[in-house]
Order: C-alpha cells, then sequence, then structure tokens
C-alpha cells in the first residue's frame, strides 16, 4: 500500500503543475484568440486533469476515512483501479495540452501530427511496456 501511496505522490505533483498551468491559460491576453474547437481540447483538457487529481488523491482521502474498518487487500484493489484510471486520465490531459498548444503555435497538421506522436509515446511507456514485462 505505501508503495503505491508513493507512485501516486510522484504522478499527482506532474498533473498538479499541469491544472495550474490550465487553470492560468483563460486569463492571458491572448486566449481569445484561441477557436472553438481549441476551447473544447481547453475545456476536455482541464476537465481531464481535475478528474487525474481526484483520481490520485482519492486512495489517500478513503485510507483515512476507512483507516481500521476494511480488509487492505480489498483497498489496494480498489486503489490501484483509481491509480490506473487516474494515469489514463493524466495521458488524456497531457494529450490535449500538447494539442492546444502546438494547434495555438502552429498550423494544424503539425498539431495532429505532434498529438498522435505523444499518443503513441505514452501508449508504448506506460501501457505496452509493462504488458509485454509482466506476459
Amino acid at each position: 500500500m505505501q508503495a503505491l501511496l508513493q507512485e501516486l505522490r510522484v504522478a499527482q505533483t506532474g498533473v498538479q503543475v499541469l491544472f495550474a498551468f490550465l487553470l492560468t491559460v483563460p486569463f492571458q491576453q491572448s486566449f481569445h484568440q484561441v477557436s472553438a474547437s481549441q476551447r473544447n481540447v481547453y475545456h476536455a483538457t482541464l476537465l481531464a486533469s481535475a478528474l487525474s487529481i481526484v483520481l490520485f488523491i482519492a486512495p489517500a482521502a478513503q485510507h483515512r476515512m476507512l483507516f481500521g474498518n476494511q480488509d487492505a487487500s480489498q483497498l489496494l484493489g480498489r486503489f490501484n483501479r483509481y491509480a490506473i484510471a487516474g494515469l489514463l486520465c493524466l495521458g488524456v490531459a497531457l494529450i490535449g495540452a500538447v494539442l492546444l498548444v502546438t494547434s495555438f503555435l502552429f498550423d494544424p497538421r503539425r498539431a495532429v501530427v505532434t498529438a498522435v506522436v505523444s499518443v503513441a509515446v505514452i501508449l508504448g511507456l506506460w501501457v505496452v511496456v509493462p504488458l509485454v514485462r509482466r506476459g
């Protein structure tokens, strides 16, 4: 259980920094220049990062609230699912942030290619490599 909570602390810091960045974006002077699709990407990215934070904090909050009341193995299984869902949301948020920034700076084609490469890297390192190592 301690190892999982330590892993979540590492991921949580990164997603909180991303979330803080996203909270400042609409208050920048150039934000009024973004297109409707960029606003939608921003909104989805903000929500994914917020949900990721909620999922990463849930194990610590539940552990505190349920301390001594439940079987540790049952808690660990649920917390592991939260962590995986939180990582999924974090991946979506990272890809959304990359897409948002690159679509603002470059042409749409370059933004999409960059986002697709980001998807491939995240899936490769976060899903494929662990599954290959497991199998």
